[in-house]
């Protein structure tokens, strides 16, 4: 198993929570984006640039992905591709994506989409605090008990 982290809007918040699970573990982790990331230069974590481009690091990601990987990312569209490997996908706020809800997440995502393009619905998702920090370590330790 390895943890793949979209990391072009992967909160700094979170980065210290998961760098701590992953050297814990010893678990090969791949940082992904369209620039550098800051991360510490450690044996079994990397970092891999792509070019900008629409879905570009995601594409990689998937490509990357194989089954029991764990990916970590706020994309639901993403996460779906993720789930379809035979992965599970953890989103930033602790939500874990996996075959049981992603099509109703990527459901609701479409929806929502289509009611902010409309001007139904405006603003983004809350700023991350202590909760949602909880949640995402929840939600990352959580899932790697079960694979301990």
């Amino acid at each position: 198993m390895k943890i793949l982290v979209d990391a072009d809007a992967f909160p700094n918040a979170l980065k210290e929570i998961l760098l701590r699970a992953v050297l814990k573990r010893s678990i090969t982790t791949i940082f992904v984006a369209n620039k550098n990331i800051s991360i510490p230069n450690i044996e079994h974590i990397f970092m891999e640039i792509v070019s900008l481009g629409m879905d570009i690091a995601d594409d990689h990601i998937a490509q990357l992905c194989e089954a029991e990987d764990l990916v970590i990312t706020a994309d639901i569209p993403l996460a779906d591709r993720i789930v379809a490997k035979g992965a599970i996908a953890l989103d930033p706020r602790g939500t874990i994506y996996n075959e049981e809800n992603i099509k109703y997440l990527l459901a609701m995502r479409n929806l929502m989409d289509e009611l902010r393009s409309s001007g139904e619905i405006t603003g983004g998702p809350r700023a991350i605090d202590a909760r949602t920090v909880r949640a995402f370590a929840d939600g990352l330790n959580g899932f790697l008990s079960k694979r301990s």
